[in-house]
């Protein structure tokens, strides 16, 4: 089976081998963050639909796990916001019902989390890593740029109801801007949310690829250590290098390198010439870049990878 909603197992630092289900096509989202790695929102909405269909997920799902794969977990990730997609409870209970050896989690940007009815639906995965960047409007609008329905003490207050009504794990994940949303007043107000919202982890990131905008720089190491010990957290971004995980594929890394040694591409380009997710050819990327085997550059059609 050609599957077009799954995709990996990809090497995730903090899931392991980690099997993606992509619910909305590209790039639909609730938000459209300055530093996302996915590019630019194209459908800044908060309508919830079966916006690919329920069937053929369940379908892809089925024929995958019945052949008994070592996963660490199945992930809700992708190209955009996963609980905009009406079939998220379903899935949940099918791979619960069907597959219970399984852990499954969601990566959220948690902006939907104010209507019950979705937190009812995510009620049954293991884990949940929602985003927080930002605990005032102003820094909210600065960094995620929200569909203009959207309040950031709404969205507080329903991670803080997700947290009450929710058994499996909660990893809050703050990605830290520069100049946007470190300020001591800002980090301040996150502080306090966090406090309402619980978490069993805060999780510190910062920019580690080119985001949706060039302009955008990664915090400094010293800067991240402060904010995670004033919020109680870990760095997430000084994990180890993602060649370490199980998944790992080194065919898929000298693939990548192959087709840049032709010639110049984009994440998305890749994407399409190695029919990989672009999430997928994102954690690549970053291995790269660390290594030191590609920069990159910003042009006109948007950032293009280079080999050294």
């Amino acid at each position: 089976m050609t599957y077009k909603h799954l995709f990996g197992p990809v090497p995730s630092r903090r899931l392991g081998v980690s099997l993606g289900i992509d619910l909305v096509p590209y790039k639909t989202c609730t938000l459209n963050c300055v530093y996302c790695e996915c590019g630019r929102t194209t459908n800044l909405t908060v309508d919830r639909k079966e916006y690919v269909p329920l069937a053929e997920i369940l379908a892809e799902l089925d024929d995958y796990l019945k052949k008994s794969p070592e996963l660490d977990y199945i992930t809700f990730s992708g190209s955009g916001e996963p609980t905009l997609h009406t079939g998220v409870g379903e899935i949940i209970r099918f791979l619960k019902e069907g597959y219970p050896s399984y852990r499954v989690a969601v990566l959220t940007n948690g902006t939907l989390f104010y209507d019950k009815g979705i937190r009812e639906e995510v009620k049954n995965a293991d884990l949940i890593i929602p985003s927080l960047d930002a605990a005032s409007e102003e820094a909210f609008g600065m960094v995620n740029r929200p569909h203009g329905s959207l309040s950031i003490d709404v969205i507080i207050k329903g991670l803080a109801e997700l947290r009450k009504e929710f058994s499996g794990d909660i990893w809050l994940e703050v990605f830290i801007v520069p100049g946007m949303n470190d300020s001591d007043a800002e980090l301040q107000l996150l502080k306090k949310a966090i406090g309402e919202i619980r978490p069993d982890r805060v999780q510190v990131n910062t920019l580690d690829r080119p985001g949706t905008e060039s302009w955008v720089m990664p915090a400094k190491k010293a800067e991240l250590d402060r904010i995670a010990l004033l919020l109680s957290g870990e760095v997430i971004a000084n994990f180890e290098s993602r060649k370490r995980a199980k998944s790992f594929s080194k065919d898929i890394e000298e693939d990548i390198i192959s087709t840049l040694g032709r010639r110049p591409c984009t994440a998305k380009d890749l994407s399409a010439i190695l029919g990989l997710h672009l999430n997928e050819v994102n954690k690549y990327l970053q291995t790269l870049l660390e290594s030191g085997g590609v920069y990159s550059e910003e042009e006109a059609r948007g950032t293009f990878f280079r080999l050294k």
